[in-house]
Order: C-alpha cells, then sequence, then structure tokens
C-alpha cells in the first residue's frame, strides 16, 4: 500500500500499553509513585475528540486518520486539527506521519491541511468534501516528561475515558509512550521498568481503530488470522518479521480483549495466533534473527489457563450438546443428570475464565510481550538484493520449506496408528496449513490448495476424536451422575473405531 508519509513529514513514534485489570479511579495516582515518575509534575488535560471520515470510509481504508480535538472545557475551548498517516495494526510500536495545526473552531479546516500529506490522499479534493463525524473519543489525560540519562525524552501519557458511537460506548484505559527525542529503544526500556510494577499488555489497536470498530458493533470481537500481502522484494529477515508480526498480534490482540469478553472464540483465537507464531518460528529459523527470539517462561502459567479454558469451553459448547439426546433417550431423570452435568461444566468454564484473566494481570506477562515486540521491532531487515533475480530466490525458499512439510506430513500419516501419533499428525498438519496461509502468495496456487485441504482434512477428523476423548475425561473429573461418566467412555470407545482419512 502507498504511504503518504513523505520524507520530511513530521513522525509520531509511540508504544501503546492497555492495562488489565486496573481500577481507572486511583490509576494516576498510582503511576506518580511508581519511581520512573515519581517526583516529576504531572500535567491534566480534558481531551474531546472527532474523528472523521467518508460514508465508505475511504481513509481509514489508506490507514489515515483525521481528528478535530477540543483541549480543555467547552467553555473556553482550543481546537486543534490533526491528521495521521501509515498507522498499522500490526504492532504496539507504531510509526506514523503526524500533521497537528491550531483551528479556529469545531469544524474541519481545509486550509489547514495545505501542507501535510493530504495532497497525495485526496488530490482533487472530493474525499473531503464528503467528510463527516464518525465517532467521538472523551478522556483525561495525564501527561509525564521523562528524560533519561542517554538523552532521550520520553512522554508518558495515561489516557482515562470512553469512545462514542452513536448509542455505544467502550471504555479508554490506556498509557502511551511518545518518543520526543532518542531512538525507540528508550520506549521499551521504559516500559520495561513500568512492566515491572504494573501489569501492561502491547495494545497494537489506536483509538482510532477501536472508534471505528465500536461503530460497526465489532469491538473486541474475536482477531482472525490476516495473511500479509508479501513483497516479493523482500529480504528473507523482512519476510520473517512481517509474518511474525501479524501472527503475535492475533495473540495479543484476542488477549486484550480476553479482558473483557466471555466469547469462546476469543481464547480459540488467542491461542490459533500463539499457535502459528510459534511454528513460524520453527519455519524460519534458520533465518538470521530468528533464532534469537525471547524465551516465554512467564507466559507459560497463561498459556496453561487459556488450553484450559479452550478444553472446557469446546466440551460445553461443541462436543455435548450433540449427545444429549442420545444420553437422555427421552428419560427425565436421564436428562436431568446431564443438564446438572453441563450446569456443572459451566461453572468450571466460568472458573477458568477467572483464572486466565487473573493470569494476564501478573506483571511478568506484560513485560514478556514487551520483549517479544521488541525483538520483533528489531529484527535484521536489510534488503539483500531486489529484481528478478531476489524474487526467484526468495519463491524456491518458500517451495522448499512447504514441500518439506508436506514430506513430513505424509511421513505421519504413514505412522499414525496410536493416539500420541495422530496427535502428533495433527501438530504436522497445522504446521503445514499455517506455513501455507503466511506463504501463500509466494507459493503456486495448486500447491498452496492441495496442502490446505489435506492438512484441514487431517486436522479436523483427527481433532474431532480427541475433542470426544477430552470432554470424557474432562466429565470424569466432575461430580456427576457416573451414568454420564460412562456413557461419554462408550462414545469415545465407538469413535476409535473410526479410521483416519488415507
Amino acid at each position: 500500500m502507498k504511504s503518504h508519509t513523505r520524507n520530511t513529514a513530521p513522525q509520531e513514534i509511540e508504544l501503546k500499553l492497555c492495562l488489565p485489570g486496573a481500577d481507572p479511579a486511583g490509576l494516576a495516582k498510582h503511576l506518580a509513585g511508581l519511581p520512573l515518575l515519581a517526583g516529576r509534575q504531572a500535567v491534566r488535560l480534558s481531551l474531546y475528540n472527532i474523528y472523521y471520515d467518508t460514508p465508505e470510509q475511504a481513509l481509514r481504508q489508506q490507514r489515515v486518520a483525521l481528528r478535530l480535538r477540543r483541549v480543555g472545557s467547552a467553555a473556553s475551548p482550543q481546537w486543534l486539527q490533526t491528521l495521521k498517516t501509515g498507522a498499522s495494526d500490526a504492532s504496539a510500536l507504531s510509526r506514523r506521519g503526524e500533521w497537528e495545526t491550531a483551528v479556529a473552531g469545531a469544524a474541519l479546516d481545509r486550509g489547514a491541511l495545505r501542507h501535510t500529506a493530504w495532497a497525495d490522499i485526496d488530490p482533487d479534493g472530493r474525499l473531503f468534501d464528503q467528510l463527516a463525524p464518525c465517532f467521538v473519543t472523551v478522556f483525561e489525560r495525564t501527561t509525564w516528561q521523562v528524560g533519561r540519562p542517554d538523552g532521550s525524552v520520553v512522554e508518558v501519557a495515561l489516557d482515562i475515558g470512553h469512545i462514542e458511537a452513536g448509542d455505544r460506548q467502550a471504555p479508554i484505559c490506556e498509557l502511551e509512550l511518545e518518543l520526543k527525542a532518542g531512538q525507540p529503544a528508550a520506549l521499551f526500556e521504559m516500559a520495561r521498568d513500568m512492566a515491572r510494577l504494573l501489569a501492561v499488555l502491547p495494545a497494537s489497536q489506536s483509538k482510532a481503530q477501536r472508534g471505528f470498530l465500536l461503530a460497526q458493533n465489532s469491538l473486541d470481537q474475536p482477531q482472525y488470522a490476516q495473511a500479509p500481502r508479501l513483497n516479493l522484494q523482500l529480504s528473507r529477515p523482512e519476510l520473517a518479521q512481517c509474518v511474525l508480526r501479524e501472527m503475535f498480534a492475533q495473540f495479543t490482540q484476542n488477549l486484550n480483549s480476553l479482558v473483557t469478553s466471555d466469547d469462546p472464540e476469543v481464547v480459540h483465537q488467542a491461542r490459533v495466533g500463539w499457535r502459528r507464531f510459534r511454528s513460524a518460528l520453527r519455519l524460519f529459523k534458520k533465518i538470521p534473527g530468528v533464532a534469537s527470539a525471547p524465551a516465554w517462561p512467564e507466559l507459560q502459567t497463561l498459556l496453561s489457563c487459556l488450553g484450559e479454558l479452550r478444553n472446557l469451553e469446546v466440551a460445553l459448547t461443541e462436543t455435548l450438546p450433540p449427545l444429549a439426546n442420545g444420553f437422555a433417550l427421552g428419560d427425565v431423570q436421564r436428562a436431568a443428570s446431564w443438564q446438572a452435568m453441563t450446569g456443572a461444566l459451566a461453572n468450571a468454564v466460568r472458573l477458568a475464565r477467572e483464572a486466565a484473566r487473573s493470569a494476564l494481570q501478573q506483571p511478568g506477562v506484560g513485560a514478556n510481550l514487551l520483549a517479544m515486540t521488541e525483538w520483533l521491532e528489531n529484527l535484521p531487515a536489510v534488503v539483500a538484493g531486489s529484481g528478478p533475480r531476489q524474487k526467484s530466490r526468495l519463491r524456491r525458499w518458500a517451495m522448499r520449506r512447504i514441500v518439506r512439510l508436506l514430506q513430513r506430513l505424509e511421513l505421519a500419516q504413514q505412522q499414525a496408528t496410536s493416539a500420541q501419533q495422530q496427535h502428533q499428525l495433527r501438530i504436522v498438519a497445522k504446521r503445514l496449513r499455517y506455513a501455507v496461509e503466511a506463504l501463500r502468495d509466494l507459493l503456486p496456487r495448486r500447491l498452496a490448495r492441495l496442502c490446505s485441504e489435506q492438512a484441514v482434512s487431517l486436522q479436523s477428523s483427527i481433532g474431532a476424536t480427541r475433542d470426544l476423548a477430552q470432554a470424557s475425561a474432562l466429565v470424569a473429573t466432575l461430580d456427576v451422575d457416573r451414568a454420564v461418566v460412562e456413557f461419554m467412555r462408550g462414545v469415545v470407545a465407538g469413535s476409535s473405531l473410526v479410521s483416519l482419512p488415507g
């Protein structure tokens, strides 16, 4: 996509963090007491922001945001018009072109866009004439200026308030670390210092992105995989960075949604994002820099909680409901026993979700995720060359990786006679599927389609059998009618007689 940020454009470099489980009422006071900010003067502002776009959201499609900001009260306001370009939803660290101009009042000023990138965005002026308010954000901002020994300067901004889109509202509770002088490493160093004492999560969605999602009633919905558009002139390190960023963003965005959402699909997609990320680390392991990815010991408790919660939710919402009539057979007492079992399972789901949210609030989780975010930003990205030769090399590399995974899948399929071997087969099938999805732009279409179909077929058939066994094991741990437990064991035994696809 064409960037509208010119070489001479003012640039905003910012690291955004959300604060899971924080109490907004006392958060500013709590932050002011942290060693990093203690003794520094805090500046407080009331901000009211109106975001504009066309009915077709032409600006959003070009990763552009245009807003009017009222600073202070309605009685004595100062109005600022801001244009931002180049926003990306793939990282908590954003680099955007930013032009901010004082304007006379609460109306867009075409003249204030004269010396910005607007001429590239709207060369004939037709977009400006179609602009209309889409949503507003209202929040209190508390800022601290922090100078560091290396000469860098970072503005720490705490924003507490809400987004309004029609009759919908969503809370704002986030930190923005903006680089005023120095290198982006200063942002991560400061974020790490804060993460030792405060639960934070990297947040890749801006207020503008959240506002558009709220207007569409899709805020905090599951974040699904988004295969990146790959440039054939990328170096291999750049390719790895592009793919891994998207996968990591899927993981972290769903973690952010889990703070408030009870949708089982949010948990599922968080785990999918993490599996895709780990699979890609294996895929790119021989590329310089990838092998130095941070370990994730602080994530282990969270990952275990997500796995337990997902198993319970699959059993409750997918695996067990189709079996209810087969157990009850029209008998009222047996139907009541089944209902009691599902009630106990629903309570286990609730407790598991609370455990997962509690794990999210452990400072080590945010610190580990920040380390990964910084590592991704610093992956070697020197272009090794361009033109047909570079394109050919990249395609050949992708082909070799997929063919090797396909060969491993075929071998694992031949050896899959035990439950453990079938589980390993399913893992290989997932790796092939994720690799094909990530590298699809570099692969022959027929090969990509055949690999995907084979991987999905195996993954689904083995997964259904595993889900039955998992549901049976979970039911056996509950204080329920033993007839339900024995029924589930019989179902699992019957399903084991079904052969895998050849």
